[in-house]
């Protein structure tokens, strides 16, 4: 067993206390419960006390020779940060895309021309597994670095039994070799295979009758998504494929209304979602009956930014009651980014949220995204001991300061595993997928 750790005295103690029921919307995603020269006791993996420090050190006085302190004056503690939509598992990169891009061309039209997911998917397929965990860990240590504690990973990158499989394999094997959760997600329905362009409706049956199947049998994956979208899956398509893996116990995700207004958000209301991600074109009734369903938005303005477009409106979704989270949308060709601060700071610049609001997104909102809130994203006795200590004197100053990494210290599950802004040795890739 590990020392009991005390963090103490920080600046501002961030700790969104009373939020884990359900997300937090319009003006509460604003009221983050600072405590002030805020101290933290943990113990076998969990916070035991949260509270001044005044107070903690007068209830732990006895203990104080026993604890690993950790001194945060002039810092701020939050929960650690937890991204709610990565595509963490895949193989290469597609810089030269960035260029088209550049130049002029677009995602859509570089994806039909046999870019964009299909080029990943050729790269992700001829990978083994052993290379595809090594890529994903080294991107798991990118993430932690940068304060993440939790992320999900969705597969996607096959389009065909045997990768989606692999990809599910190395994110389950990565869980269980990585101090990093992850949550993993099947999204064999991220595009349509070229051999079935011309008949899209019997992949959509192959997802149904096949994949999803076996997902759930494995055990592969806790959710379900499809990319709803024109040229990709229709509404209709997108809800039977939705609504099949609920039968199979797996709970719906959707990227929705990416591209142009297609009734993703609708739809996600519709069947019930979790979180309906992207969102860059819903249309006003869409947010509604997100909001009334209670369905989180997830937003990537990475995304929005990397392909030069028109972020998503934050502003007017929390208006409207929708619970928003932020994530990096990690991934090769549209978001090619493991930090989530950053994103943070995006939402702001580019969203219309505030400091307070951006924090909220990346923490307990994203772990209700995830149905994790029960166990991170607020920083409350009986849950893990997932914290971030930021090199910032209050929350404000994290968004101020944009495009700089201030993560100083991350524990996960109690254990301190980033100190001064660096991995602990032992996390370095020393391991193996078959070890």
């Amino acid at each position: 067993m590990t020392a009991p750790i005390f963090i103490r005295n920080a600046s501002q103690l961030v700790t969104l206390e009373g939020s884990s029921k359900a997300p937090l919307v319009k003006e509460a995603m604003s009221d983050l419960k600072v405590i002030e020269n805020g101290s933290l006791w943990i113990e076998h993996g969990e916070i035991q006390a949260v509270g001044t420090d005044v107070e903690l050190s007068q209830i732990y006085k006895d203990r104080m020779g026993e604890a690993q302190i950790i001194d945060a004056t002039g810092k701020l503690v939050t929960p650690g940060l937890v991204d709610p939509h990565t595509h963490l598992v895949f193989a290469g990169s597609r810089e030269n895309e960035f260029n088209m891009r550049l130049q002029g061309a677009t995602y859509m039209e570089i994806m039909n021309n046999g870019g964009g997911i299909h080029a990943t998917t050729s790269r992700t397929k001829a990978a083994t597994h052993e290379e595809l965990f090594n890529e994903s860990y080294e991107r798991l240590n990118g993430f932690l670095i940068h304060g993440v504690t939790t992320v999900e990973a969705k597969s996607g990158y096959g389009m065909e039994w045997e990768t989606e499989k692999k990809q599910l394999e190395v994110a389950k094997k990565l869980n269980e070799k990585h101090i990093i959760d992850i949550v993993s997600t099947f999204m064999g329905a991220h595009a349509v295979p070229k051999e079935y362009k011309g008949n899209p409706d019997e992949f959509v049956d192959l997802l149904i009758d096949e994949m999803i199947p076996q997902v759930a049998e494995l055990g592969l994956a806790e959710f379900n998504d499809v990319f709803c979208e024109h040229g990709v899956f229709t509404p209709e398509q997108s809800k039977k494929i939705l609504e099949a893996g609920k039968q199979y116990g797996l709970n719906p995700k959707i990227h929705a209304d990416e591209i142009e207004p297609y009734e993703g958000a609708e739809l996600a209301a519709e069947v019930g979602a979790i979180s309906a991600d992207h969102l860059l074109k819903a249309s006003e009734q869409g947010m509604k009956m997100m909001a009334k369903a209670g369905v989180v938005g997830v937003l990537l303005p990475g995304t929005a930014y990397f392909l030069m477009a028109e972020s998503a409106n934050g502003r007017k979704m929390i208006d409207l009651g929708v619970p928003v989270a932020l994530s990096t949308d990690c991934n090769p060709g549209s978001s090619p980014t493991v930090s989530l601060p950053f994103i943070m700071n995006l939402g702001c610049l580019k969203m219309g949220m505030t400091p307070a609001e951006v924090l909220t997104a990346a923490t307990i909102n994203a772990a209700h995204a995830i149905n994790r809130a029960d166990r991170i994203g607020s920083l409350e006795v009986g849950k893990q001991a997932d914290i971030t200590i930021f090199n910032s004197p209050n929350y404000m100053k994290l968004q101020y300061s944009y495009g700089v990494n201030h993560t100083d210290t991350v524990i996960k599950k109690g254990r301190v595993v980033v100190e001064g802004g660096k991995l602990v040795e032992e996390l370095s890739l020393s391991t193996s997928y078959s070890s």
